[in-house]
């Protein structure tokens, strides 16, 4: 692993790059590192893509210390590595980094080429208006690590990776490191209303995919469809998946992200 940084002011953020070819850029949710797309890059440096993945601001190897930690903040982030790349980029974003893409693509069009949006938070939930102070409750230390993890697990309702206690053990140890607990936890009182006031001004090729059991949605099927909708894009529904459908059935994500860059670059 050959880990970069870009300095962004308070702080850096960690990127690697793998490939050659047109680019993309991949950012993973809140609580996640950029590993998240283990079974992703390959397959997209395979088809002949230039793939960039970063770690969310106070995750994984980026620094603590920012201001803010939310989609619009990420959504800086991804615009900054883009031009520090040097040319226009397909996003891809899962989770929180949806609503990052979302809202990179409403404020510069033309640096973006395209959205795919795995279990995207384009909108705040709908549900329980007591869910945000119990989350807080719920993320207090000491037992706050210990209920991430058990909670981490169930999004995985299908068929979880064969690396997934090893991939939990990173996490782990990336939340233990620094200030990341703290930075964390502010990221998660994030609002995706920023990106929901742009949906209506992104004008780029997007794909959808959405688990099926994905348990961060009341329904799942529905969210997916309201995304799409919005962004007159393409829907992937994956049966039995949960919130992180490339690592659970990448058989199914990858060739269909494969087509969507190919549309997008003219390329079949």
């Amino acid at each position: 692993m050959n880990v970069s940084y870009l300095e962004r002011g308070t702080g850096r953020i960690a990127y690697e790059v793998r490939g050659d070819g047109p680019l993309v850029v991949a950012l993973p949710g809140m609580g996640e590192l950029r590993s998240a797309y283990r079974f992703t890059v390959p397959a997209l440096v395979d088809a002949g893509y230039r793939v960039a993945v970063m770690d969310l601001r106070g995750h994984g190897d980026s620094d603590d210390g920012f201001t803010s930690y939310d989609d619009v903040a990420a959504g800086t982030d991804v615009l900054a590595l883009i031009d520090h790349l040097g040319q226009p980029a397909t996003i891809v974003g899962s989770s929180m980094g949806a609503g990052a893409s979302v809202w990179a693509a409403a404020e510069e069009p033309t640096k973006v080429t395209g959205l795919a949006l795995l279990g995207p938070f384009v909108r705040d939930p709908q549900g329980n208006p007591l869910m945000p102070f119990l989350l807080r409750l719920l993320l207090t230390k000491p037992w706050g690590p210990a209920a991430w993890r058990a909670y981490y697990r169930t999004l995985y309702p299908g068929r979880p990776p064969a690396d997934l206690t090893e991939h939990l053990a990173r996490i782990q140890q990336s939340l233990r490191r620094g200030d990341h607990w703290r930075s964390f936890v502010r990221t998660t009182r994030t609002s995706h209303r920023p990106a929901e006031e742009r949906l209506g001004q992104v004008d780029t090729p997007t794909l959808v995919v959405m688990g099926e059991k994905d348990p961060d949605f009341p329904d799942a099927t529905a969210e997916g469809r309201f995304v799409a909708d919005r962004l007159k894009g393409e829907l992937l529904l994956v049966p039995n998946s949960g919130h992180y459908p490339m690592a659970e059935y990448p058989e199914i994500v990858n060739p269909a992200l494969v087509r969507f860059l190919d549309r997008v670059h003219g390329r079949g």
